[in-house]
């Protein structure tokens, strides 16, 4: 998934969430899939860094 991609799927996320429409079982699979959507997302901003990082010192 692309970083953009996983930002517009974790704000899907939270609308769905704070509706308060879900079921507990459904909030609690929505969230964790939250978690890992965000996991992925910051690891490609720490890549993305390390690049620009690697770039700077070249």
């Amino acid at each position: 998934m692309q970083f953009e991609e996983g930002i517009k799927k974790l704000e899907e996320i939270v609308k769905a969430l704070e509706s308060g429409d879900l079921t507990l079982e459904k909030s609690v699979e929505l969230y964790s899939e939250g978690m890992k959507i965000s996991a992925d997302c910051k690891k490609e901003l720490e890549n993305a860094k390390l690049k620009v990082d690697e770039k700077g010192n070249a």
